[in-house]
């Protein structure tokens, strides 16, 4: 499938998701894959993101993540919305006490009450199915329960571009739409030398021979060998490696299926 092509899809998903739901929001991690979703929500709607941008703040990003965030949401005029969830920072809750806490309680749980609060019925993710396993078995609308919960085992049919959305849905408290799940990591990065204009956070650039293939919480993250400078060089750098793109990702080896277990409780 051509970039076109995959650009044409996502556009399409976008606009499906804008007119079928009353109160959609997207996700925007300040990673490649979510700047990109915010670049083609701009495409999708004439260069302006009609709904709220929601960034989920552990308090362990990166410094420059906070950076990149604040100069795009600026220089874009996002209606940005920082989920965080003070309760659980206060109390002490950190990646030292386990990943599964960890991430449940600073991210899923702050978006569940971001969601709750706000009233989003649908959330715009940038997943992708190459990125792992779990989320192979993801639909591009994707419903979740009033628990918040991830059905992995009951998931809507799809069939080509027909879409099963609200009604569809008896017991959910609001659907995940994910306009790149058809995309690969080098797809991503092919578009992005592309369309020249799409915003990069620095850190994916190689300094000192070390570069981040994938963005999360600083103590969870570490860099791969690399000396992949420019956009052109990470994406022939993809066309060979055989290591995996989050490899440098803590939840993902902690433990077997942490990534499933995770995302069963509504994690993205």
């Amino acid at each position: 499938m051509g970039l076109r092509e995959l650009e044409n899809r996502s556009i399409y998903i976008l606009r499906e998701a804008y007119a079928e739901f009353d109160n959609p929001a997207v996700l925007w991690s300040t990673g490649k894959d979510s700047t990109t979703v915010l670049w083609l929500c701009r495409k999708a709607f004439f260069g302006k993101i009609p709904f709220p941008v929601i960034h989920i703040d552990t308090g362990y990003k990166f410094r420059q993540m906070y950076e990149f965030r604040d100069r795009i949401a600026e220089e874009w005029d996002l209606d940005l919305v920082i989920a965080r969830n003070e309760e659980a920072l206060n109390a002490g809750v950190s990646p030292e006490r386990g990943k599964l806490e960890c991430c449940t309680a600073l991210k899923t749980e702050a978006l569940r009450r971001c969601v709750e609060e706000h009233g989003f019925d649908a959330l715009i993710l940038a997943i992708r199915r190459d990125e792992h396993g779990i989320r192979a078995k993801e639909r591009v609308f994707s419903p979740r329960d009033d628990t918040f919960r991830w059905n992995y085992k009951d998931q809507p049919l799809e069939m080509w571009d027909i879409y099963q959305v609200q009604s569809s849905f008896q017991d959910h408290i609001h659907t995940r739409v994910h306009p790149i799940l058809h995309w690969r990591e080098l797809d991503v990065w092919e578009y992005i030398k592309q369309e020249v204009n799409v915003p990069v956070n620095p850190m994916y650039l190689a300094s000192n021979g070390k570069r981040y293939r994938s963005l999360g919480c600083e103590p969870c993250t570490s860099p791969i060998e690399s000396n992949a400078g420019t956009i052109e060089e990470i994406v022939e750098e993809l066309r060979t490696t055989k290591i995996a793109e989050r490899s440098g990702r803590a939840q993902d080896k902690e433990k077997a299926f942490m990534m499933q277990k995770l995302r069963a409780l509504g994690y993205m």
